[in-house]
């Protein structure tokens, strides 16, 4: 079963997120068009006046895929990239270990669903979703572990530098102490003999990643690219040299960041150089002066941070969306003027799908406490007031008690024009109220001994379902629900998210 409630319900998402849900006027400068099926068709005008070396493209993919088993469906994707009529979607993360947490998945079908609808919507243009590996991001601590149940589950290296270039030979570790955590449960052999093809059978992280994300979608047509490629950066060249050489992006970003930041929190920090030097074992930043030769000898060695990453991908791809989450999209809309003065279209911004995954045993015992579904996101503390309150005999709310307090004090300072005296009032005012509300907590105490079992069944229930008290999606691996639903729960995601609703999704599964 599938529910939706807003955003907003959720107390989980920016202000800027929740401007963006709702299209807000003074975020129009920071955007190209808000995420509507009808803006598409003006995107698609615009993406088709900027060139792509297609055939570029096309070889780098064949080149970089060719040794995978890759699906028909991809194989056909690839070849259509060449045609002007098509375009992509695309979504990029992490290499993360075993996928890491489940959003990685909701990602990936935000951005194959995408072209289905607008496949359906447009059918005289192709579009084809991509996914791009952040192969060449260094930050080993974000993507070496995954969390199942009460177990942390981390490889360690002391290799450093793009991760995407690490070495493998360690992993084998890793899996064996996950063969142990998961135990003889209905479906751990066909996933085990999954990881194991992944990260035994190939050298690096990238490539494995490449294999794992194939095997898990390839069957939709996903096509995956890996930035950290010498034909393609070539193509980045003339960026390469602005920012590296004359520091001439770094001003533009920090205006239009600086312009975004009267209203919202600034998602990156804007460097002078926004590139990192890529060498064996190591990605630094750039401190120095980079000459043109540098660049033209070697374009391969340079490496764009988070903010100029979005660039990159824009001047390979015939790309009219980004699918992101909200520090994505957040970082994405710092750039909007830098794509303007590249004259580089600037792609439709569409978040991706949130989702609380919720079995039906739980569902059942949180609907029979009286809860409704989007008091999931209330407190611990709030769900046992409230139950308390709506349980107990007598009633303990002392709600009407507090109206009555206020209706009388402030009768008492409507019959005085003595500011001291109506001072002494309000102080009074104060001290009652405290009373009430420490009345009102001790009432709640006493009930909560009366009420253990009702108590302890909200406190699992939220525990279960907001691990270290965030988001279940940024915190569970896909295994947990994979033993449990096997091949199906990549269906089951694929047919009830909507990359383009403004709804966050609780599924029942």
């Amino acid at each position: 079963m599938k529910y939706c409630i807003s955003y907003k319900d959720t107390d989980s998402f920016t202000k800027l997120i929740l401007d963006y849900i709702e299209k807000d006027e003074q975020l129009k400068n920071f955007v190209s068009h808000f995420p509507e099926i009808e803006n598409f068709e003006k995107q698609i005008k615009e993406k088709k006046t900027h060139q792509i070396e297609r055939d570029i493209l096309v070889d780098v993919l064949k080149d970089q895929n060719g040794s995978f088993l890759l699906s028909e469906k991809s194989k056909t994707n690839i070849n259509l990239l060449r045609d002007d009529n098509t375009f992509s979607v695309t979504t990029g993360h992490q290499l993360c270990l075993f996928t890491g947490p489940v959003y990685f998945l909701y990602k990936i079908i935000s951005t194959i669903n995408l072209c289905e609808n607008l496949a359906e919507k447009y059918p005289n243009y192709n579009f084809i979703p991509i996914f791009w590996m952040a192969s060449e991001d260094h930050d080993f601590e974000e993507i070496n572990h995954i969390n199942y149940i009460n177990h942390k589950i981390k490889w360690s290296t002391k290799q450093k530098g793009s991760v995407g270039r690490m070495d493998l030979g360690t992993l084998n570790h890793v899996i064996s102490e996950l063969k142990l955590v998961l135990g003889n449960h209905i479906g751990v052999n066909k996933l085990i003999l999954l990881f194991e093809k992944a990260y035994l059978k190939f050298e690096n992280l990238a490539d494995a990643t490449r294999f794992l994300v194939n095997e898990l979608f390839g069957e939709y047509g996903l096509v995956i690219i890996d930035g950290d490629d010498k034909s393609l950066k070539t193509l980045f060249i003339p960026q390469i040299i602005k920012d590296t050489v004359k520091s001439a992006f770094a001003p533009i970003i920090r205006e239009c960041s600086s312009n975004l930041s009267k209203y919202y929190k600034q998602q990156a920090f804007v460097r002078d150089i926004n590139f990192f030097r890529l060498t064996k074992g190591k990605r630094e930043l750039i401190t120095g002066t980079v000459t043109e030769n540098e660049v033209l000898n070697s374009p391969e060695t340079f490496s764009p941070n988070v903010l100029l990453r979005p660039l990159y991908q824009e001047v390979l791809l015939p790309n009219i969306a980004y699918v992101g989450g909200e520090s994505e999209i957040s970082y994405w809309m710092q750039l909007k003027t830098v794509f303007d003065h590249e004259k580089i279209p600037f792609p439709i911004l569409v978040l991706r799908n949130s989702v609380l995954l919720i079995d039906k045993k739980r569902h059942e015992r949180f609907m029979k406490l009286g809860f409704k579904l989007k008091d999931l996101f209330l407190s611990k503390d709030v769900l046992n007031r409230i139950y308390l309150i709506n349980n107990s005999k007598p009633n303990i709310s002392l709600e009407s008690d507090k109206k009555e307090l206020k209706s009388l004090y402030e009768n008492l300072v409507s019959k005085t024009s003595d500011s001291s005296l109506s001072d002494s009032i309000a102080s009074q005012f104060k001290k009652q109220l405290s009373f009430l509300d420490n009345l009102q907590a001790k009432l709640i105490k006493s009930e909560k001994t009366k009420n253990e079992s009702a108590v302890n069944q909200i406190s699992k229930i939220k525990k279960s379902l907001f691990p270290n008290n965030i988001l279940q999606e940024r915190h569970d691996n896909y295994i947990f629900y994979y033993l449990d639903h096997g091949d199906n729960f990549i269906k089951i995601l694929k047919q009830n998210l909507d990359p383009l609703s403004s709804n966050f999704v609780i599924l029942i599964i």
